[in-house]
């Protein structure tokens, strides 16, 4: 449940412009020149594993894992490799996974003209870690003006060879996983550098049978509504700082507390800092983690105080992994969920990302319905552990904007509430 990744100094100008000048995308039947759009590609939750995926190589489905330094998949024989002595081998490495082994060949920096890379790819879903060859991978999506795809674009990027043998708990048909974290061999890192476009993805999870949308690059983010909706603007001129924690590339930010019905929580003084010399403590966004996830310091005030306010409402038998769980039909419906107190996230500015009763509770059944967060455990108890990790069932249906550039982030709020979700994006085909 801990974020991966180590240490990741700021990159020599020399690394950034070996990648600012690798050869360039190319437009599907095009003239080759870079396109200047981002590029747009649905998302899919798969059912068994409640995992997020982007059909990016090949049409072959990639995991989402906001905190991956790469994008890796297995090769087939005869794939072409990365000089060890090339600084890209030396970036791909600056963020090795803390329980993965060195292989003791292919390491950056020698000056073997024969040596290949390795890269270490981690699978988040299961905690595993593997040895690969870097190598270089065609993905492909459609640019996009933010209402509609246009046109297939693809592009080479960096990817870390995988043992088949880590796929094991990822969907059915999953290819490997596309890293999206801040490190310069993500996906968002390598889209910008590749296509020219900002150095920003927004990411629109949609619930259980419907498409949501990603965009990498910047531009509107519109979702089909009454009257079309484009969100994307407002969120980065209202954008919020986040945090940099020097031993992951996670997305992590400030929240100065957590109030339900209006009443902040009493919990211990510090309890959502992050410290950076360990790499602990902190809150930050998960894709690869359902249910928002809290130290129990800070869970069992929250749950408390839920419970306290939900104690008119008959009772079900708690269903594992929820402590709380209740008769559906005891809570009255509304566009935002069963009606029930709102739990508020206190952001920096005096602002609240608001989670009613769609997001705090999940249906298990149909009559149940239980409290959808859970208890970490405490801190000692779990190596390099953050203070909160905010699951998918808690962005879903939220539009989330991530700027790498400025390290900023931008939050929607709950969709529902102004008549559209995440399984609104146009994908029909536009006109460029």
């Amino acid at each position: 449940m801990s974020p991966h990744g180590s240490s990741s100094p700021a990159l020599p100008l020399l690394v950034l412009s070996l990648l600012l000048l690798s050869p360039p995308g190319t437009l599907a039947g095009g003239d080759g020149s870079p396109p200047s759009r981002p590029i747009v590609t649905p998302i899919s939750k798969d059912g068994s594993t409640s995992l997020y995926t982007i059909p990016v190589k090949g049409g072959a489905p990639l995991v989402l894992d906001l905190a991956g330094p790469l994008v890796w998949s297995p090769c087939q024989p005869g794939h072409r490799t990365v000089p060890c002595k090339s600084s890209v081998c030396t970036v791909a490495n600056r963020n090795h996974p803390a329980n993965c082994a060195y292989t003791g060949t292919g390491q950056p920096g020698s000056p073997d003209p024969s040596c290949a890379c390795t890269a270490y790819p981690y699978n988040p879903a299961s905690g595993q870690c593997g040895s690969g060859d870097l190598t270089k991978v065609p993905l492909s999506a459609n640019a996009t003006d933010g209402r509609n795809p246009l046109f297939p674009v693809s592009f080479p990027a960096y990817a870390a060879c995988a043992p088949d043998g880590l796929l094991a708990s990822l969907p059915a048909g999953a290819a490997g996983v596309a890293g999206l974290s801040r490190q310069p061999l993500s996906l968002p890192s390598q889209v910008a550098s590749r296509l020219k476009v900002a150095k920003q993805f927004a990411l629109c999870l949609a619930g259980d049978g419907q498409t949501g949308a990603a965009i990498f690059g910047g531009g509107p983010f519109e979702l089909q509504a009454a009257q079309p909706m484009e969100l994307a603007e407002d969120l980065r001129k209202n954008a919020l700082p986040l945090l940099v924690n020097p031993k992951s590339g996670a997305y992590y930010f400030r929240l100065h507390g957590i109030a339900v019905n209006g009443a902040q929580l009493s919990v211990p003084a510090g309890a959502f800092d992050l410290d950076r010399r360990q790499g602990t403590g902190g809150v930050l966004f998960s894709t690869v983690t359902r249910f928002t996830t809290l130290r129990s310091d800070i869970f069992s005030p929250l749950i408390n105080a839920f419970e306290a306010l939900t104690r008119d409402v008959p009772r079900r038998k708690p269903f594992p992994p929820f402590d709380l769980c209740f008769d559906a039909s005891g809570f009255p419906s509304t566009r935002v969920g069963p009606a029930v107190a709102n739990i508020d996230l206190m952001l920096d500015g005096g602002r609240n990302w608001t989670l009613p009763g769609a997001s705090s509770l999940v249906q298990v059944g149909g009559s149940t319905a239980c409290f959808a967060f859970q208890n970490m455990g405490f801190g000692a108890t779990v190596a390099n552990s953050p203070a909160v990790i905010i699951g998918t069932h808690q962005m879903e249906d939220n539009l989330v904007l991530f700027d790498l550039e400025k390290g900023t982030f931008g939050v929607s709020g709950l969709l529902l509430g102004r008549s559209t979700h995440c399984g609104n994006f146009n994908f029909a085909m536009g006109s460029s």
